[in-house]
Formats: structure tokens, sequence, C-alpha cells
């Protein structure tokens, strides 16, 4: 499996922030091609100190090609250009390969 994480720093307006992401980002997350789970939260805390985010987002896909796939689509394409309407404080976005651990 590979995973895309998206941290958001703090919006210049949370509420207006909030209410796209649910009402207009997160559907065009519903349409992107080889997405097989994803997951957000606006309730980010550190566990020391002030959290340096303000949300996060985080999908799976089941390799990085099919990340890669994803991203340069037309729905990707889309969602990419769908954050300055949103993400005033701007963002982060790592991905990297799940490693299942033992115990």
């Amino acid at each position: 499996m590979h995973k895309t994480v998206v941290l958001y720093p703090k919006p210049a307006d949370p509420d207006h922030f909030r209410d796209y992401y649910v009402n207009n980002h997160l559907p065009l997350v519903m349409d992107w091609p080889g997405l097989l789970a994803w997951r957000y939260s606006f309730d980010v805390a550190a566990a020391n100190g002030e959290a340096p985010y303000f949300a996060v987002f985080e999908a799976d896909f089941a390799d990085a090609a099919a990340l890669a796939a994803a991203r340069s689509s037309p729905q990707g394409r889309r969602l990419a250009a769908d954050v300055g309407n949103y993400a005033t404080g701007g963002l982060v976005v790592i991905d990297y390969p799940v490693q299942d651990g033992t115990g």
C-alpha cells in the first residue's frame, strides 16, 4: 500500500476552510481514480505544545504507480487546482510506501 498525507497549516479563515473543504473539496476526492480509502480531521493535536497543523488528510492507494496515475488524471488535476480556494495557509504533501508492523 502507498499513502499520501496532506498537512494544512492554519488558514486565514478556519470557518471558510472547514465549510469549503467538506462541501466542495472532499466530493472531488471521492472521484479520485484508484483511491482505496481516505480520512481527514480538523482536530489535530501535538503531543507537546501547539500543533503546527490545522487539518490533515490521508489517502491510500495500491502502490506508488496508482498514486502517480491518480495525481495526473483529470480528477487529480482538478483536486490540485482546487486547493487555492480554501488552503490559504499552504499545505505540505508527503507520500510513502506503508510497511506493515509485526508484533
